[in-house]
């Protein structure tokens, strides 16, 4: 059996699994693979030489006609002939099965000389130099070879360091440019409430006394949804900022799941007989769950406000409030009958990507910056959110939390003290 020298381009489909290799260079001008290859070959004078990168698909063959990948063997695993060793030749005790395992995988040779590139303890790939002299390698020509390799691990060592710190670099610099769009709408959004009531004030203000009790109702009721959806707003934008900063503490108790519901249903069912929806809290008042009740509450809130946001407001739009234990945990739903959503739109919903979210059925605003919450809470108690939506039929969230213990401080209806304020 034979190796069977592959060439750079369609014959190495998965070059892209070659992290090592990539960053020593293989696939560009600055091939280190190669020449460091070309050296070790130089300084032993022999002709062929082996890179081996731990669990990559490719295993670059360098001679005097260039250097070429060739398909790793799922059993050529080299590693465990070494015992430990740094260099393995002639004189190891594993020699005479290592130069024949080699020989089985296609690599023919009279003399071997193999190195093991450890970074620690741990092996990141071989060095195998050989041809067909009889010859026995001498100590300084080891001794050379082995100081060339070390290099090679430093080398190694250092473009990963650089590639991470590139890595990272672009996650900063990716998310300092969110954080600018974040501004820029959270700026936008304010300054145009802010034109009405400014405006509107400036009216009662100055031209009270020539205004009917409709008009100033009218302008009253006016400030006062404005007030009520920009202090949303802000609390919404304070409540991401405390969560992305690490100032939430995560307080988990066992507590029924219904209390937090009847907390948001309280306080959104004036807003649902304003819209004329129904909103209906079918939660079981025994089911407990492991989590925040703070952070569960703002859950069902924002979750509870955008399906009223969306529903209906001709008096078919309802809002259901369900929930169940299951295998995972206590899975509570969220089901509204109204615009829905598309395929593409529930895939980014949780993303940070500060896009102007769709106008509610009464020509509601906002960012979409709640379910970046909802999304931040419910990973913070170690549970999982999912959606799913149909345009013109409505959409369904389902929030799955961590099912009560029995080992931890407990909060039920009869001893519950919650602030609804």
């Amino acid at each position: 059996m034979a190796i069977q020298l592959l060439e750079i381009g369609t014959q190495t489909e998965q070059l892209a699994s070659c992290r090592l290799a990539l960053l020593m260079g293989v696939f560009t001008e600055d091939n280190r693979v190669a020449e460091f290859l070309r050296f070790s070959r130089s300084m032993l004078q022999i002709e062929n030489a082996i890179l081996v990168f731990q669990d990559e698909p490719y295993i670059w063959f360098s001679s005097a006609k260039g250097c070429k990948p060739f398909l790793a063997h799922e059993e050529a695993n080299l590693v465990a002939y070494f015992d430990g060793a740094d260099c393995l030749d002639i004189l190891h005790p594993n020699y005479a099965q290592f130069s024949q395992h080699i020989k089985n995988l296609g690599v023919d040779h009279a003399r071997l000389l193999a190195f093991n590139l450890k970074d620690g303890d741990i092996s990141i790939g071989q060095v195998l130099l050989f041809d067909e002299q009889p010859d026995v390698f001498d100590a300084q020509q080891k001794m050379v070879v082995q100081e060339f390799v070390q290099s090679l691990i430093s080398i190694i060592k250092l473009r990963v360091e650089n590639a991470e710190l590139k890595e990272l670099y672009e996650q900063q610099s990716a998310l300092n440019f969110s954080k600018t769009k974040f501004f820029q709408i959270i700026a936008h959004d304010l300054r145009a409430p802010f034109h009405g009531l400014l405006g509107f004030s400036e009216v009662l203000a100055q031209e009270r006394d020539s205004l009917d009790e409709s008009s100033i109702q009218n302008i009253a009721d006016y400030l006062f949804d404005t007030a009520q959806s920009t202090y949303s707003l802000l609390e919404s934008l304070l409540n991401w900022a405390m969560a992305e900063g690490g100032r939430f503490v995560y307080h988990p108790i066992n507590f029924e799941i219904s209390q937090s519901a009847k907390i948001v249903c309280n306080v959104l069912n004036s807003l649902a007989i304003k819209k004329n929806i129904q909103l209906l809290n079918e939660i079981p008042a025994d089911l407990k769950i492991y989590a925040d009740i703070n952070m569960v509450t703002s859950i069902i809130q924002n979750l509870v406000s955008n399906a009223l946001k969306f529903s209906r407001t001709d008096g078919t739009g309802v809002v259901v409030l369900k929930a169940t234990s299951t295998n995972l945990g206590v899975c509570l739903t969220i089901q509204d009958t109204g615009l829905g959503m598309t395929q593409h739109h529930t895939e980014q919903l949780f993303e940070p990507k500060f896009t102007v979210s769709l106008k509610g059925t009464a020509g509601e605003k906002g960012i979409g910056l709640g379910l970046m919450l909802c999304k931040r809470f419910v990973d913070l108690n170690n549970g999982e959110i999912q959606v799913e939506s149909k345009e013109g039929v409505g959409t369904t969230f389902t929030v799955t939390l961590p099912s009560a213990t029995n080992h931890h401080q407990a909060l039920c209806a009869e001893n519950s003290a919650i602030n609804t304020q």
